[in-house]
């Protein structure tokens, strides 16, 4: 898991760094320089989504996403075990469906390129299904070990 962690959170980093990069060059070239760079948008919008779902299986892996676990906490054990199957399975089916439908559309848009800089469409939707899929197997690897269900340092503020 920390392996997972580790390489979707630097690719995170790195994708964050060039998109505030990236921005601040833009702004300075418009309102400096006199010369907006029209390309900047496009790149920051693919990174953005990117980040949101390289960023999905970072979180996963680091037990980072909110979750109510009202019902959880009351289960004895046994309970309380069926019940984080049950639910890891419906999020990995759900996250299964998504990647699925996310490829099939990758695959229907990939003749479409986008205005400036012709990138097609293909590159955007998949950062959708390695998502879903890396987030679907994050859930399934925390379920078959649980002994990787490390829980996430505790911030001090």
């Amino acid at each position: 898991m920390r392996l997972i962690s580790s390489i979707t959170s630097a690719f995170g980093a790195i994708a964050v760094l060039v998109l505030v990069l990236l921005t601040a060059v833009a702004v300075g070239a418009r309102y400096i320089l006199g010369a907006p760079i029209a390309w900047t948008e496009e790149v920051s919008g693919l990174l953005m989504i990117w980040i949101v779902m390289i960023g999905a299986i970072a979180c996963e892996a680091n037990r980072q996403h909110l979750t109510i676990d009202l019902l959880e906490q009351a289960l004895p054990g046994r309970a309380r075990r069926a019940l984080v199957i049950v639910v890891t399975l419906a999020s990995v089916a759900l996250l299964v469906f998504m990647a699925w439908q996310a490829w099939a559309l990758a695959q229907s848009t990939a003749f479409k390129k986008t205005q400036i800089l012709g990138v097609s469409w293909f590159w955007l939707d998949l950062a959708v299904v390695i998502g879903a899929a890396g987030t679907a197997l994050v859930k399934l690897i925390r379920m078959v070990r649980p002994d990787t269900t490390e829980p996430a340092e505790p911030t001090s503020h």
